[in-house]
């Protein structure tokens, strides 16, 4: 590999071309993005040239994919190389079938993030140590995941959606809620209350499109939580929350890792 075209320079196309030259990629990288964008990334040494998106696909050996979902969409229906594309968004399924007419594809998803946007927050040890789902085998491209210190995983498209459902959206739409919910009740507000908010901080028009494409799973993880919750309300009064709270303790531990 010895081009790579990141296309949508932000925190994620920004933070891969940083891990990759940190892993040790000797290769161009080159940005696609609007000018605003590239001049940031090339300032800051992230990419090495900017180009429209046809020239950069035809120069390059692999295609990073890293806009807003609807911007994938929009990109993928157009795009024409033979080069090996994948991408980095938050649902697969929907992505997965537009991304048929290419000859090689392979979907992807960085499971890491920060409520900030924009390559000036971007990070090369942004994918260390968490998980990097792929939706087919590509040998090289898995090497480099590595490389960047991701754990590699692999998922079919709606495999991958219904667990994000779970475990990354469903958290944004509580964070959310609970924020809408404390909104004037703040003045005694202390740690708990500003960690359980922190995903309410993440802007719409990233979420508008994950929602949009992944609605069933996400519906099915909203009904197990609402369920949960009816639970928990009438066990209220009870002795029965001891349990609850102990496996939830053991799940949160799992999660972490210890």
């Amino acid at each position: 590999m010895n081009t790579v075209a990141i296309v949508g320079v932000g925190l994620i196309g920004g933070s891969f071309a940083l891990a990759l030259r940190k892993a040790g990629f000797q290769g161009k990288i080159i940005g696609v993005s609007s000018p605003s964008t590239v001049q940031k990334a090339l300032s800051r040494g992230v990419i090495d040239e900017a180009l429209p998106l046809a020239e950069a696909a035809a120069a390059a050996d692999l295609v990073y994919l890293s806009q807003p979902i609807s911007q994938i969409l929009a990109t993928l229906d157009i795009l024409e190389t033979d080069a090996l594309v994948t991408d980095a968004g938050s649902t697969k399924a929907v992505i997965c079938e537009h991304a048929r007419r290419l000859r090689r594809f392979v979907g992807g998803h960085p499971m890491a993030g920060k409520e900030s946007r924009g390559v000036e927050h971007a990070d090369p040890d942004l994918f260390r140590g968490r998980p990097y789902v792929l939706t087919a085998r590509e040998p090289q491209l898995e090497a480099w995941i590595e490389r960047i210190g991701a754990r590699l995983v692999l998922l079919e498209p709606a495999e991958h959606d219904r667990q994000v459902a779970f475990v990354s959206h469903l958290p944004q739409l509580l964070s959310t809620t609970l924020a809408s919910v404390l909104a004037g009740k703040e003045n005694v507000a202390g740690p708990a209350a500003a960690d359980l908010t922190r995903l309410a901080l993440s802007p719409y028009d990233i979420w508008r499109d994950i929602f949009a494409t992944n609605a069933e799973p996400i519906d099915a993880a909203l009904s197990a939580y609402i369920a949960r919750l009816e639970d928990v309300r009438a066990q209220l009064r009870t002795s029965d929350l001891e349990s609850l709270f102990t496996r939830a303790a053991d799940a949160a531990r799992a999660l972490r890792g210890k």
